[in-house]
């Protein structure tokens, strides 16, 4: 699944190509995740924004959406949210074709004639049009944590969060409230860079700060990389990301630690495949 990295090397490709650019047109794969495509005919992209794993299109030029929220300032506009699911790309192409676009699931033509295609294999990923700022009718994103370089994310918040449940620390992180846009890569890579265990249920000052730290470096390494390419991720250019060749313990169980030497092993933590190093990260 694409993570913030993967979301943000797109969003940064796209943001030139869209903003400003006018919807005429648009269609959609006949299903609720992807209907609200049509709602976005008429609006012309005025931001590109992200929100963890979320892009988030502010469009003007829209009419409001129902019932309004009393915190969303009056004439914001509309958002088009994008989830991109496991498999989810979008890019801008010249022409558009039903026929040769496998997986197409939703498209919009550009005043300019080049339509803006999202290509989903797995049907995983999801459309909506809200009132900007309104993203009640979106579960995860609108209780989603700070994000990852925001000053909301400090190490105390971290500490008391995690240690006020019992869950893993590991699960705590890919559920998007401690922290928005990490998912099982960067979770695995910050970690370690950490030396926290994946299964801990507590953290100290100490640990918070070191993990706080890793997160956040991982994450930005992702993005200067353009993301991590395993197998179905691809940027709106079509290309590869390149992290994958810097991975430190990611799916390199069997493999030394490239800290300590050790064997990295494997486990299961709710139901997500975790690579850890037993001497580097003790429990």
């Amino acid at each position: 699944m694409p993570e913030l990295p993967e979301v943000e090397t797109i969003r940064r490709q796209l943001e030139g190509e869209l903003v400003g650019r006018h919807i005429d047109d648009a269609w959609a794969f006949p299903h609720a995740k992807f209907d609200q495509a049509h709602d976005a005919v008429g609006g012309t992209f005025t931001r590109l924004g992200r929100r963890g794993k979320y892009l988030i299109a502010t469009l003007s030029g829209v009419a409001g959406r129902g019932e309004p929220d009393p915190t969303t300032p009056a004439g914001a506009g509309v958002e088009l949210v994008v989830h991109l699911g496991m498999t989810g790309r979008l890019a801008v192409v010249e022409v558009n074709s039903l026929e040769d676009t496998p997986h197409l699931r939703a498209s919009w033509t550009l005043d300019d004639g080049r339509i803006l295609q999202f290509v989903d294999v797995r049907r995983f990923g999801r459309i909506a049009v809200v009132d900007a700022g309104d993203h009640r009718s979106l579960a995860t994103l609108d209780r989603i944590g700070p994000e990852p370089f925001d000053d909301a994310f400090d190490a105390e918040s971290l500490r008391r969060t995690v240690n006020a449940s019992r869950r893993a620390v590991k699960t705590q992180l890919l559920a998007q409230r401690v922290v928005a846009g990490v998912g099982n890569i960067y979770a695995d890579e910050a970690l370690w860079l950490a030396g926290v265990h994946p299964a801990s249920r507590r953290l100290t000052r100490a640990d918070a700060e070191r993990l706080r730290d890793a997160v956040r470096e991982v994450l930005q390494a992702g993005i200067d990389h353009g993301g991590t390419t395993l197998r179905d991720y691809r940027d709106a250019h079509g290309g590869t990301g390149t992290n994958q060749h810097r991975l430190a313990c990611y799916g390199r169980f069997g493999e030394p630690c490239r800290r300590c030497g050790t064997e990295l092993r494997r486990t299961v933590i709710d139901a997500r495949t975790t690579t850890f190093c037993p001497v580097c990260q003790r429990r």
